[in-house]
């Protein structure tokens, strides 16, 4: 069998183990959030905890081992943990898992399954990424119009003639009732006829305020 599926733990800790198995989860923590990044905006304090996280795992894990007094308390410590956690998209989650995953391979002495399988789960999270799958970019249209305008099937020749696809997320009344604010979810198929849509919506809601930007991302179902 190829050594690089051998663990270098031996049965017994040793200094020069512990440090190779820290920096092989650096290693994997560095290639997991370089991953999570692409083609994708995360936070800085997100990628921090994916380069720290397998070398935490692996510190943990290394302690816990055949100490089952220890183990219950850090089962009990990292329970706690999911409670303070918001929650986050899929490919997050995912990434939290791959980072973990390494750590654990790590702490048992595989330092090469935990590289090569970090490898292959990124190099398929890049070649998702860069796939044209799901839903394209989805911009926010909003449209203030008067009480007096029936809104309702209003705009929708200019919508088939400007965009892929539309829907109305959010109904509000504003200034005592006076006006409604509208609330768009739509896919331009040229992104560079938006002044010209604009205004041509302006000439139906009474030259009222409009405002097209990049729709926040809704919480993902998993």
């Amino acid at each position: 069998m190829p050594a690089i599926f051998d663990s270098i733990n031996s049965g017994s800790f040793s200094d020069g183990g512990y440090f190779i198995c820290l920096a092989a989860a650096l290693v994997c923590g560095v290639i997991t959030a370089f991953a999570a990044s692409f083609r994708t905006r995360s936070s800085r304090s997100f990628l921090s905890a994916l380069v720290l996280l397998p070398m935490i795992v692996h510190t943990v894990i290394t302690m816990v081992n055949g100490n089952v007094g220890t183990g219950v308390a850090v089962m009990g410590a990292f329970s706690l943990v999911r409670f303070r956690s918001v929650a986050g998209k899929a490919r997050d989650i995912a990434a939290i898992f791959l980072a973990m995953t390494a750590g654990l391979a790590c702490a048992a002495g595989y330092v090469g399954i935990a590289v090569l399988f970090t490898l292959i789960v990124c190099a398929v999270m890049l070649l998702l990424g860069a796939l044209p799958l799901g839903n394209e970019a989805e911009m926010e249209l909003n449209v203030t119009v008067p009480e007096t305008l029936r809104f309702a099937g209003q705009f929708d020749d200019l919508f088939e003639e400007y965009t892929k696809k539309h829907r109305l997320t959010k109904t509000k009344t504003s200034n005592m009732g006076s006006l409604y604010k509208l609330q768009f979810r739509i896919q331009m198929k040229d992104v560079g006829k938006i002044q010209e849509f604009i205004d041509k919506l302006r000439c139906r809601n009474g030259n009222l305020e409009i405002s097209v930007c990049e729709a926040s991302e809704e919480a993902e179902v998993l």
